[in-house]
């Protein structure tokens, strides 16, 4: 962390700090439980009671904070032992704080530290700013209210969380805030309503979308790119089904060690109508919805022997799985229940896996490429073992042996690149890929993985030349992480204005009036055998309505016929975001149109 992020960080704890002070001042009897910096502000979990605030009551917090930071309060640091601290806090009958002192007493702690500003003191860390006056005014602003139960376990008390916002300055704010309004304007789950691309049925479930014939269309495009781009790069394609013999689970660990992102078993041993009826299973057969694809990619490897000389294998997947979501986490097409994995198994040789790296490197690359993203923007994260752990899976030998090749291809390729140092998962060391999209927020897509758990699990093995079985290399990896993830990111940075060779419709006609209707079909099936895809308005609206609402549904090309573009052997098309039309030859039009989605402009 440099310095100046580490500044901001105590800064940010500081005003949760005052925040309390004044939710004091103005509720004297509530609860505090805790209160943290986070990436762009802070917030304080606080148990009102039988106080409800509102929305509205922000600014009235905001204005007595002003009040602390302009009073000039020192932040006061003092220590307790933890028995005095536990006295105290009982006491003053803070049920949250004595959780918390006796959670450190467990922890081996003997002595807890408060910070005291003005007439208000929290049991707190630190550090803090030293005075409260170096908050600049104009720097913060409380921003929403939320519920959130205490410690995130649902069988503990809903507390009542207030967010702010805060920056080094004013203009900081200011930006953040602009970035924000504009994030708004993004916001998939809206676009999608205004361009008809999806929605989420309370009655088919939540987490689960469902696609309109328009997004639809989108994911098909994509899907056919993602096809035909791995043919080119030499994989081969496998199908897995939904779910799986529990048996499968076991074995891969899943069971064991996945079981807090897993569905619950299916029994498919009777059917649901036996179930109905209270029957007993005759003979039980338990399958889970799959969270991840992997152990059947295994199998299909175990099904025959395998030879050094049929390696690397290189199989994929768009396979749709199930994970465990909490309703209040689900959020549009980015956290969702189902979601398509764009997954790839790599098995191979150890000295095959640098060259296999350098090429999946580059093909997600060309992949964020193809779809509007800078390079230059791309962060990498290598997540490494902890030292101090034996939590993992493998050898040593085979960590030190991956870890340091993730980290000299990601050099090579003049990658952004982070050290995570203990951040690894136990099964293998990994490479995040990370995006920054036209606003510059930043989104995970890509993932290279190495795996040493299920290939010791299945004991997966080839022949090598010497004749002996040897345990292959076995490599994760998603380009896009989720279909449903990697749309939603497309709809925010373009703001719904996808490029021609990614729009569900390219071109809109717009019939003037019933007399023109035959003729824009005529047209429209002219385009189709072109494979331009065209939707006709032949609704009985006014041309402006028809011409607003394709403005609004962000098509790249719009034509209005009537009588005179009946009668004229050119086009007149109106480009998106362009008020003025231009007039072109038909057969030009399609070649332009074709020209743009070979381009992938």
């Amino acid at each position: 962390m440099t310095e100046e992020n580490n500044k901001l960080e105590i800064t940010r704890h500081s005003l949760s700090h005052i925040m309390a002070a004044a939710i004091s001042k103005l509720w004297p009897n509530v609860k505090f439980a805790i209160g943290p910096s986070i990436d762009n502000g802070f917030y304080y979990d606080i148990d009102f009671g039988k106080v409800k605030i509102s929305e509205n009551d922000l600014l009235k917090i905001e204005e007595e904070m002003k009040k602390i930071i302009k009073a000039n309060l020192l932040f006061e640091k003092s220590e307790l032992s933890i028995v005095k601290a536990l006295a105290k806090e009982k006491k003053n009958k803070e049920i949250y704080k004595q959780e918390l002192i006796k959670d450190l007493k467990k922890q081996g702690e003997k002595i807890v530290s408060y910070y005291k500003l003005g007439e208000f003191e929290d049991l707190c860390r630190g550090p803090h700013i030293k005075f409260s006056n170096q908050i600049q005014l104009g720097s913060f602003k409380l921003e929403k209210l939320a519920g959130a139960y205490w410690r995130g376990d649902e069988k503990n008390k809903m507390l009542t969380r207030i967010y702010g916002l805060a920056f080094n300055n004013k203009a900081g704010l200011d930006n953040y805030l602009k970035m924000m309004e504009e994030a708004e304007k993004r916001d998939h789950r809206k676009l999608s309503k205004e361009l008809d691309l999806f929605h989420i049925d309370e009655v088919v479930g939540l987490g689960l979308p469902l696609w309109h014939p328009k997004g639809a269309m989108l994911w098909k495009i994509i899907e056919d790119f993602w096809y035909e781009a791995h043919l080119k790069n030499g994989y081969q394609l496998v199908r897995s089904p939904h779910i799986g013999n529990r048996v499968l689970w076991e074995a891969s660990g899943h069971w064991g060690f996945y079981n807090e992102s897993m569905y619950p078993p299916l029994e498919v041993g009777q059917t649901l109508k036996e179930s109905q009826g209270k029957e007993k299973v005759k003979n039980s057969e338990q399958f889970l919805l799959k969270p991840m694809n992997c152990p059947f990619h295994v199998q299909i490897f175990k099904n025959k022997s395998r030879s050094y000389r049929d390696l690397p294998l290189r199989w994929a997947e768009c396979g749709t799985v199930y994970r465990y979501e909490k309703t209040g986490e689900l959020f549009g097409l980015t956290r969702v229940r189902g979601f398509t994995q764009d997954d790839a198994h790599i098995i191979c040789k150890a000295d095959q896996v640098e060259s296999e790296l350098k090429k999946v490197v580059d093909f997600i690359l060309f992949i964020y490429k193809s779809f509007g993203f800078e390079i230059k923007d791309v962060n990498v994260y290598l997540s490494v073992k902890s030292l101090e752990s034996k939590k993992y899976a493998g050898t040593d030998d085979g960590w030190n042996f991956t870890e340091k090749i993730l980290e000299k291809i990601a050099l090579e390729k003049n990658l952004k690149i982070s050290k995570d140092v203990g951040g690894a998962v136990f099964y293998g060391p990994k490479l995040d890929f990370k995006v920054k999209d036209a606003i510059n927020r930043e989104w995970q897509c890509s993932t290279l993985q190495f795996d040493f758990n299920l290939p010791e699990r299945f004991d997966m093995a080839f022949i090598n030349n010497k004749g002996e079985k040897e345990r292959p290399y076995m490599l994760h990896r998603a380009l896009f992480g989720s279909f449903e993830r990697f749309i939603g990111v497309l709809i925010e940075h373009y703001v719904g204005a996808f490029p021609v060779w990614l729009s569900p419709v390219q071109v809109k006609i717009v019939s003037v009036g019933q007399a023109h209707i035959e003729y824009c079909q005529k047209l429209a099936n002219d385009f189709k055998q072109n494979n331009i895809r065209v939707e006709v308005d032949e609704s009985d609206e006014t041309v402006g309505n028809k011409i607003r609402k394709a403005i609004g549904e962000k098509i790249p090309y719009m034509l209005v016929i009537g009588d005179r573009e009946m009668t004229s052997s050119k086009l007149n098309i109106r480009d998106r975001g362009e008020k003025i039309t231009r007039e072109i030859e038909k057969e030009k039009f399609m070649e332009e149109v074709k020209e743009k989605v070979k381009e992938k402009k």
